[in-house]
Parts: structure tokens; C-alpha cells; sequence
């Protein structure tokens, strides 16, 4: 299977269902991101602000998630409307949340190891300033644990690359994730290049739309708009990651249809 085929299809859906798609990437991944990097700038620090910030957070976590199931339901077929995609991602937001919240788990259960041997090393966690002696053996180990944890993540990464697509059309929970790694079976190599590759192109343009809109703010408003700089390059950078978002959806979309018609 050709990743420069798959591409082609994205672009056509971004360029034919533009009309559709931007209302929702609007209103379900960037306002909420923007709104949370605001309550993040202009809060005072106190433990209401910072669980004001939190749930702000997580809803918006939850924005994205239900904006990118309608996202794809659009790029899949080319007969679903947006009220037909945003009924599909009501419906099954709550197995994706499931989902997410399985992987967040395991994820948390991978660091283990390295947590316990930091704590064995005698790092001090409410400290972090303070610095700790740490054993030949438990820094090799730790670093030889942290790049099999990356490189697993890293394949699990590409091998549920379809793991929304499946959730939204094949309405499975957490099924859905070895399904997902059943269907990229032998695409695991071309995946992983497609994260790499999508990950810089995102990573690079994000960081210098932040730093010059941050750099341009201070210096209109003074050293008194600290505030004002940092959420304005916040959402800056969230619209970069809005784009990037959509951009994810469709091409997940859009693979899903390839693998099933390779399939047949």
C-alpha cells in the first residue's frame, strides 16, 4: 500500500469537505484549547485555579476527541453530513473515551519500573531541586528500560494509528485496539515514518508560530502583558495544532478506507 496515495485522498478530502470539516475543527478542537490556554495565563496560582484549569482541561480533552470522530465520519464516506457526523461522534464517544482512558492506564503502568527505580536511587520527588546519587546499575538500567519503553511506544503508536476510525465505524470498545493492529499488520515500517515525518512537520512550525507571536506580544505589550504574551502564544500554537489535528483525522480516515479495500 502507497503512503503517497493515501495522501492524495487526504488532500482531496480536506479540499472538497473544507466546508464541513472547519466548523467542527473550529468549535470542538481549537475554541476549547484556546479557552483552556486561557484560564491557564490569566488564573491566579491557588489550588481553585489550578482545579478550574484542570477541568478545564479535560474538557477539552474530551472536545477534541468527540471533534475528531466527527472529523473522520466526514472523511470516510462521502455522503455523511455534519449533523450524520456529529451524531456518529456522540454516539460513540464514550467507547473512545473508555479507550483512552485503558491506554492512559497502561501507559502509567509501563513507567512503573522507572518511577520505583528512581525512588530506589533516593530521588526525592517532592524535591525535585535537590539533586540525587544514583548507582551505575539502576542509571543503565533505567536508560536501557526508557528506550525499549520508546520503541515499543513507538510501535504501538503506528499499529493503533487506526484505532478511531475503527471505534467510530465498526463500533467496537476496546476491541478496537486489536483490530487496529490487525488491519496495519505489514504496514508497521511505512508507519512509523508517516509518525516521524508528521511529528517534525508539526513539532517545528508549532514552536516558531509560539515563540515569534510570544516574542511580538511582549514587546507591544510591555513587561506587564506577561499574561497576555503566553496565552496569545498558546493559542497561536493551537491553531497550528488544530490544523495538524484535522489533517491526522482525514488521513486516519482515509487509510481505514485503503486497508478495508485492500481487504476486499
Amino acid at each position: 500500500m502507497s503512503m503517497g496515495n493515501v495522501w492524495d485522498r487526504t488532500v482531496d478530502v480536506l479540499r472538497g469537505r473544507a466546508g464541513i470539516i472547519t466548523p467542527i475543527a473550529a468549535l470542538a478542537i481549537l475554541l476549547p484549547n484556546v479557552l483552556s490556554a486561557g484560564v491557564t495565563s490569566f488564573t491566579p496560582t491557588s489550588p481553585g485555579s489550578a482545579l478550574a484549569g484542570a477541568a478545564v482541561a479535560l474538557a477539552s480533552v474530551v472536545a477534541t476527541i468527540w471533534g475528531t470522530l466527527a472529523i473522520i465520519a466526514i472523511a470516510t464516506d462521502p455522503a455523511t453530513g455534519r449533523a450524520d457526523a456529529q451524531a456518529q461522534a456522540s454516539a460513540r464517544l464514550l467507547p473512545a473515551l473508555g479507550v483512552v482512558l485503558v491506554l492512559g492506564a497502561i501507559l502509567t503502568l509501563a513507567f512503573l519500573p522507572i518511577i520505583v527505580a528512581l525512588i530506589r536511587a533516593g530521588v526525592d520527588f517532592t524535591r525535585p531541586d535537590t539533586a540525587a546519587q544514583m548507582s551505575g546499575g539502576a542509571a543503565g538500567f533505567i536508560l536501557l528500560y526508557g528506550l525499549v519503553l520508546m520503541a515499543f511506544a513507538l510501535w504501538l503508536s503506528a499499529r493503533i494509528m487506526l484505532l478511531n476510525p475503527v471505534i467510530l465505524n465498526e463500533r467496537r470498545g476496546l476491541r478496537a485496539i486489536p483490530r487496529s493492529i490487525e488491519l496495519t499488520q505489514g504496514l508497521t515500517g511505512k508507519l512509523i515514518a508517516v509518525l516521524l515525518l508528521f511529528s517534525l512537520v508539526v513539532l517545528i512550525p508549532t514552536l516558531a508560530v509560539q515563540a515569534v507571536v510570544g516574542v511580538v506580544v511582549r514587546l507591544i505589550v510591555g513587561q506587564e502583558g506577561i499574561a497576555a504574551a503566553t496565552f496569545a502564544a498558546a493559542a497561536a500554537g493551537a491553531v497550528v495544532t488544530t490544523a495538524s489535528s484535522v489533517v491526522a483525522a482525514v488521513f486516519t480516515a482515509q487509510l481505514y478506507v485503503a486497508v478495508r479495500e485492500r481487504q476486499g
